[in-house]
């Protein structure tokens, strides 16, 4: 299955569909104000870089990087297709966002994701790519719903206009 990652800066019915999914999907795992996914609209605003992967034209992954301060970016909205779910869409996208962020100049990742077991999956991906567990960052207070964690990159020796990719 081979996946093509692309940037979105425009508003599509299927992408805003596959996101109204991901906010469903959630609504078991913590009470509302512990829920932090960013609403459709807010993922394509100024300091948002959203990215969609589709197979056959059809979105099945997302991911996004939200500035956070200088050289600091947030991990946002990562979601997988849960039909498609433990065939390497997550980590084809998270790679991606990793290498996006590099070639950036970014110096930190950081994450919020939730702490029920409904999340362990996606925790254990971001594990297995280096990040670590951390406190809160940025706005975010410690919460007992989330889970905080973080990876340090290296610094690019050339950092690239942030509108190349």
């Amino acid at each position: 299955m081979s996946i093509v990652i692309e940037r979105v800066e425009t508003a599509t019915p299927a992408l805003a569909e596959f996101l109204v999914a991901h906010h469903a999907e959630l609504e078991h795992t913590a009470p509302a104000e512990s829920r932090h996914a960013l609403v459709f609209e807010r993922l394509l605003a100024p300091g948002v870089r959203l990215f969609a992967g589709s197979v056959d034209g059809r979105p099945v992954a997302t991911g996004a990087l939200a500035t956070v301060e200088d050289g600091h970016e947030e991990l946002k909205s990562m979601r997988t297709d849960p039909a498609l779910r433990g065939r390497g869409l997550g980590k084809a996208m998270l790679a991606f966002l990793i290498a996006d962020a590099e070639e950036r100049g970014i110096r930190r990742l950081s994450l919020e994701t939730g702490s029920d077991d409904f999340f362990i999956p996606a925790r254990g991906m971001y594990a297995a790519a280096g990040f670590r567990e951390s406190g809160p960052f940025g706005r975010y207070l410690p919460d007992p719903y989330s889970a905080f964690m973080t990876l340090a990159l290296p610094v690019a020796s050339v950092a690239h206009d942030s509108h190349t990719r």
